[in-house]
């Protein structure tokens, strides 16, 4: 009986330090992405459980805890970047770190931060005419947005819906593509296309912030993200507050937008639409046309009462069976096959040219070594694409080659006809070009 009396407490005690343990180990890698200085043992735990009342309070001194602004610093220095409107560079911020990181933390405790305007900077699009914005921070206020976003976004990661997949942590562009390959397979190949007309451009102010008022209860957080949402953008001389949408280029930009995109996400879920979101791109798969003609109607009505626009010409209904198929993150998806999307290649050949011209000086060498470093990236992202797509391209490319080698023997035109003989594929695959077809075939038999 004794025996008994003093194992079983022990046993029980015993059995609950294993659980909390092996739970405390499941919880550490769930949240492995976090921010250790900011998220601690408790404060994730009370991620899990919920908090009172669903809204966090008291998140400002963690936001200018010195600490927490050398870790977003940290990652600042690491992507590097431009210069914003007061011309300081990474690396002079670097060379006085402490000072500033200090003075940041006592402005932001003493309520004087403000932002400075964004510098906007205009970037073509590859394989377009056409340019597209960009707002650039200062290094300040980048550390700042890092910051900020290091206290904010696990209390959106702890209940955001399955269905989106873009600048989320450990999720990505492959993830996506795959779920979507999983739902046609399955038999959802009635797909609504939707297209958010320039959706980072168009967000509501005020309904963002509400969105975040539903988590978030501390005034000075609040404070904070209003101020970024207004903050000036400059344009050569010309400098103006926007009055809606989040300044591509900001750091917090991404994570704002899908907050404001959640609630889109789990009403859709909650109705049952097999839907894959990546940021603004996103596509519900359903079983009938009846389906997605229901489901788009559900979309645009909710986009429509949240401010927003369907664009016209690229919101569509397709029968992913038949011709013409639908294109979504790069690819290009059609009865049951796969492969690059049209805008995709334009834009991989666009970066190819700028590296082949025929009166290109380098080596034979140093030119398919800068060649490689884009045909394997893209072969990288693109290497689930139907075994036809590469073929034409590495033979484009080593056109393109044979061109420059053409030209360096004094004779005009493109590399075509007795110059296949003089430059055989063999010639090329000995310089070292990485072909896309010989990589697939390899990645096949390794499967």
């Amino acid at each position: 009986m004794t025996d008994a009396a003093g194992e079983g407490p022990a046993a029980g005690v015993s059995a609950g330090t294993t659980q909390a343990a092996e739970a405390a180990a499941q919880r550490a890698e769930r949240w492995a992405w976090v921010e250790p200085t900011v998220w601690t043992e408790r404060m994730l735990a009370a991620l899990e459980q919920g908090v009172k009342g669903g809204r966090w309070y008291s998140l400002m001194d963690k936001v200018c805890a010195e600490r927490t602004l050398r870790a977003a610093w940290e990652r600042v220095q690491r992507k590097a970047g431009s210069a914003g409107v007061d011309r300081q560079s990474v690396q002079a911020f670097a060379a006085r770190a402490d000072r500033y990181l200090a003075e940041l933390a006592r402005d932001l405790r003493a309520g004087r931060y403000r932002p400075r305007p964004v510098r906007r900077v205009w970037i073509p699009k590859p394989g377009r005419a056409e340019r597209r914005p960009l707002g650039i921070p200062t290094v300040k206020d980048r550390v700042v947005q890092t910051a900020l976003k290091l206290v904010l976004e696990p209390i959106w990661e702890a209940t955001v819906a399955e269905q989106s997949y873009g600048f989320r942590p450990r999720r990505g562009c492959k993830d996506a593509l795959r779920r979507v390959q999983e739902l046609l397979r399955s038999g959802a190949t009635w797909v609504v296309e939707v297209d958010l007309k320039s959706y980072f451009d168009r967000i509501p102010h005020a309904g963002l912030v509400g969105e975040c008022e539903r988590r978030i209860a501390d005034g000075a957080v609040l404070k904070l993200l209003r101020a970024y949402l207004s903050q000036g953008v400059m344009d050569g001389p010309e400098q103006w507050e926007p009055d809606a949408g989040t300044p591509q280029g900001a750091v917090i930009s991404p994570l704002l937008a899908n907050v404001y995109l959640d609630p889109l996400d789990q009403r859709m879920a909650a109705q049952g639409w097999q839907m894959v979101r990546y940021a603004d791109d996103l596509v519900v798969l359903c079983r009938t046309e009846a389906e997605a003609e229901t489901a788009l109607g559900l979309l645009r009505a909710w986009v429509t009462a949240h401010g927003l626009e369907l664009h016209p010409e690229k919101t569509r209904i397709v029968d992913a069976t038949q011709r013409g198929g639908f294109d979504f993150l790069g690819y290009h998806f059609e009865r049951g096959m796969r492969w690059a999307s049209k805008r995709s290649v334009l834009r991989f050949r666009a970066a190819l040219r700028t590296h082949t011209p025929r009166n290109a000086g380098d080596s034979l060498a140093t030119i398919v070594a800068r060649c490689n470093q884009v045909t394997r990236g893209w072969f990288e992202y693109y290497q689930h694409s139907h075994r036809t797509t590469f073929g034409p391209l590495d033979g484009w490319l080593r056109m393109r080659l044979r061109s420059i080698l053409r030209r360096r023997h004094g004779r005009r035109g493109r590399g075509r006809g007795l110059d296949h003989q003089r430059w055989p594929n063999a010639y090329f695959a000995a310089q070292g070009l990485f072909t896309m077809t010989t990589a697939q075939a390899l990645a096949r038999q390794s499967r």
